[in-house]
């Protein structure tokens, strides 16, 4: 499949860098630190695709979150420093290919947690839309749509790259079309335009005109 484009919108976790197993150990410890195990932490609240502040809000009481996340932020920051995550099959060389005013990363993190998880693998994205910068979170359309602003292009004209269901009902309600990877769920768990298991299968060329023309599979 192909398509063409002015932008290409990135997720950060599980789209450009694998930390899900840097996500549970911190989690873990973070959960007992507070007399839960994880287990039971997850199944109380949605987690996936939702900042850890709206996360931790969910399971603490008010006067104890601002120190919640504040804590699980040091140790998602420290484990990350500490070789926690690595790149997604294919991130880098995709990235390589772009230039630098061509593409984003949109995520749920914070600006300090994706920057520790980002720049070990050497990604540094020119713009990084984060859940700082935004009053709503995916999957409200407008971290994508921010991203596309900052970008100066038509949000019909973007591709966003997501792995999870969030994401990509945020990337549908931004108006835009949607590559997802399958590096957290099944292919049947996921509504995009085309699924692909990881970056290896998207590349991108850039044509006469100037337009990304990128090919899935």
């Amino acid at each position: 499949m192909r398509f063409s484009a002015d932008a290409i919108l990135f997720d950060s976790d599980e789209t450009l860098v694998s930390s899900q197993r840097s996500v549970l150990r911190v989690w873990r410890q973070w959960a007992e630190s507070y007399g839960m195990t994880l287990e039971e932490a997850m199944s109380r609240v949605e987690v996936h695709g939702r900042p850890a502040a709206a996360i931790i809000a969910d399971l603490l009481p008010e006067e104890q979150v601002k120190d919640g996340v504040q804590r699980l932020v040091d140790a998602e920051v420290a484990d990350a420093a500490a070789g926690g995550v690595e790149a997604v099959g294919g991130a880098v060389k995709l990235l390589t290919s772009l230039p630098q005013d061509r593409w984003a990363v949109v995520t749920s993190s914070s600006r300090r947690v994706v920057e520790a998880r980002l720049a070990p693998v050497g990604i540094r994205p020119k713009f990084l839309v984060t859940s700082d910068d935004v009053t709503h979170h995916k999957p409200h359309p407008e971290p994508f749509l921010v991203a596309a602003e900052w970008l100066g292009v038509d949000p019909a004209h973007c591709v966003v790259v997501e792995d999870s269901p969030t994401g990509l009902a945020s990337a549908r309600a931004a108006g835009m079309a949607t590559i997802a990877l399958t590096t957290t769920h099944k292919a049947h768990q996921l509504e995009a335009d085309a699924t692909v298991a990881d970056l290896t299968g998207v590349s991108v060329q850039i044509t006469e005109t100037g337009a990304l023309e990128i090919t899935v599979g």
